[in-house]
């Protein structure tokens, strides 16, 4: 490489690590207005999820876990998601995980194996409310990810029959190489990983990641599904989303709809295509071909 360009990726380097650095510390910083926000149980429930009188139908009989991503919470992740699986007929539940104290809404920052164990308190909550044997999950990014861990480590896979990752970080992520300048700049690292330990661990190589991985992608029994786009900027390289293994379905977004756009926050938010495949994922004895159209399903 030339020198002078070298020179010139440094600040921009710099530059974008600070930004990072900047978020971390706003969201880290305590805040008073925890206490303003609306009960997210009482709201989920208002708009047709977290009903724990649901009782899952002989159509859809596995009441059906949403787990947010990083920075996500039990709401805002799903406002479009939860309601079209509602609406066809499925038990909906949501739960927040990864919450450090003094940050409200911006959840998944914790230990992933810590969050794990949450998932797993909330499946038997779920599976005792609603009486059916088996949930499916879907995730979101980390929340399509962390519940790997469930299942290898936490005895998830003799209560999961499905688990779909939307933009998962099955293998961790470099986000766009950033990632790689972390050795440059002494104390970040270990900043990141006391502050943020869930964003430590996602990071690809890391000793979470090197554990999750080890021994094969996916374990016995339970269906996988992964939906990736490939213009994610967060889960990078894309293709590290995927899975190998048995029993499962690895998904481009643009192999069924080559102009869908969406990057990492709307394919597991607002993109409809996406959703039609998570449907599909779910029922496939009753799957329909997923195509551009499918947004106005």
């Amino acid at each position: 490489m030339l020198p002078w360009i070298r020179a010139a990726r440094v600040p921009r380097a710099r530059s974008l690590l600070a930004a990072l650095l900047l978020s971390l510390t706003v969201l880290v910083a305590p805040t008073a207005t925890a206490n303003a926000a609306t009960p997210a149980a009482a709201t989920a429930t208002s708009r047709g999820w977290n009903d724990y009188s649901c009782k899952p139908s002989a159509a859809h009989p596995r009441p059906v876990v949403l787990v947010h991503g990083t920075f996500g919470n039990s709401i805002d992740n799903w406002l479009v998601l939860a309601p079209y699986l509602v609406n066809r007929g499925y038990c909906v539940f949501s739960l927040d995980y990864g919450q450090l104290p003094g940050v409200p809404f911006f959840h998944g920052l914790g230990p992933i194996d810590k969050s794990a164990e949450q998932l797993d308190v909330f499946v038997d909550k779920v599976l005792d409310a609603t009486g059916a044997p088996k949930a499916d999950l879907v995730g979101h990014s980390q929340g399509g990810m962390m519940p790997n861990y469930y299942l290898k480590f936490l005895g998830g896979a003799d209560k999961v029959n499905a688990l779909v990752g939307i933009a998962p970080d099955n293998h961790g992520t470099t986000l766009l190489g950033l990632t790689k300048l972390l050795p440059f700049f002494p104390g970040v690292e270990k900043f990141i990983s006391d502050k943020t330990p869930g964003l430590a661990d996602q990071v690809a190589g890391s000793p979470f990641i090197t554990k999750l991985t080890a021994g094969g992608d996916t374990v016995p029994g339970v269906r996988y599904t992964v939906i990736a786009t490939k213009y994610d900027q967060v889960v990078t390289p894309y293709r590290t989303q995927y899975l190998d293994g048995p029993n499962v379905r690895n998904v481009l977004l643009q192999d069924l709809c080559p102009v869908d756009l969406s990057e990492h926050v709307a394919i597991g938010t607002i993109d409809r295509i996406a959703f039609h495949e998570v449907a599909n994922a779910l029922d496939p004895a009753n799957a329909t071909p997923t195509t551009c159209l499918s947004v106005i399903g």
